[in-house]
């Protein structure tokens, strides 16, 4: 296995509505020892300390919950990140909830500032939102809307207090101030539950969306193809994998925001592979495993590292 991969474990779930997503990174080494893989031994890893008690706290920031500790955590991880391709590494990130993904784009970005950075959002939602828009409040629907560091005020439904506004203009600056990556390099796979916000940002930065039953008519490699072809003005690349991308009925309902009608795991492991083989991955994240809720014992767990294990990471990490 190549020894430039770092494992980078990231128990967090501060930033989503629903607990359990922090115990992620344990169900799928679990599934790797229990099918007789030694992958998590083949390589160096860090844990990066956690900020879970803060689910006790008072919630007062109703737009930006635990606002101030998910913007630590981010800083945490944009750190190991930085500290990981510094060392000539390759950070294999693995998160509880999808907030951590600010963190690990703005680790690239602090590593790379010069570079022009292209993210592949594999996802059943977009993640656009900003405590200005957010219907919920959970920070894991707006990392990047952070990264992208606009707080669509002309969708704006929220008040937001002076603490949140603090901490939220913090996040945008993580890593090296201003935006991470621009709207025009974005690609979405699978995104099919957003709100109006997320679609008028969508729509704004012509964020391309290859949708499930697209990728089904035309096939896996002419969509990934074209996704790679618009983000050609793009020096390197970063993939995010959040699980609820996958067809819960299929899979499993082991994640915080499951919804239908989503991937199977053999195209996942395709388009990965696919984004792998333009050379220009410097990172890839799995996220939003959560074995509290999984309906069929470890099963979400298990397909992740079904995924894991499938990668390319042997020839181009």
């Amino acid at each position: 296995m190549n020894p430039r991969i770092r494992i980078i474990k990231n128990r967090s779930d501060i930033g989503a509505g629903t607990r359990g997503s922090d115990m992620g990174i344990d169900a799928i080494e679990i599934a790797a020892i229990n099918r007789g893989n030694d992958f998590f031994n083949k390589f160096e890893y860090i844990d990066v300390d956690s900020h879970n008690e803060s689910v006790y706290d008072k919630v007062n920031n109703s737009f930006g919950k635990r606002i101030r500790h998910v913007y630590e955590q981010c800083t945490r991880l944009s750190d190991a990140v930085q500290k990981t391709l510094s060392d000539n590494k390759y950070p294999l990130v693995i998160s509880g909830d999808h907030s951590s993904a600010l963190g690990t784009i703005s680790g690239i970005k602090a590593m790379y500032p010069d570079k022009k950075l292209g993210v592949f959002w594999i996802d059943a939602h977009a993640d656009l939102h900003s405590p200005y828009t957010s219907p919920s409040g959970n920070i894991h629907g707006m990392p990047l809307g952070a990264a992208i560091a606009e707080d669509n005020l002309d969708c704006k439904v929220n008040d937001i207090n002076p603490e949140t506004k603090l901490y939220w203009d913090k996040m945008k600056n993580i890593g090296v101030e201003g935006q991470k990556v621009s709207g025009d390099a974005i690609v979405f796979f699978g995104v099919r539950d957003t709100e109006e916000p997320e679609e008028k940002q969508m729509e704004k930065h012509s964020i391309r969306n290859f949708m499930v039953h697209e990728v089904r008519h035309r096939g896996v490699m002419p969509c990934v193809n074209e996704g790679i072809e618009l983000l050609n003005a793009c020096d390197i690349f970063y993939v995010s994998f959040d699980v609820d991308s996958l067809d819960c009925d299929a899979v499993s309902y082991g994640t915080g925001t499951p919804v239908q009608k989503g991937f199977d795991p053999k195209e996942v492991i395709e388009i990965i592979n696919r984004i792998i083989d333009s050379n220009k991955v410097v990172s890839i994240e799995f996220v939003e495993v959560n074995p509290l809720l999984d309906n069929k014992g470890n099963k979400m767990a298990e397909t992740a590292f079904e995924v894991l294990d499938a990668l390319n990471l042997n020839r181009h990490a």
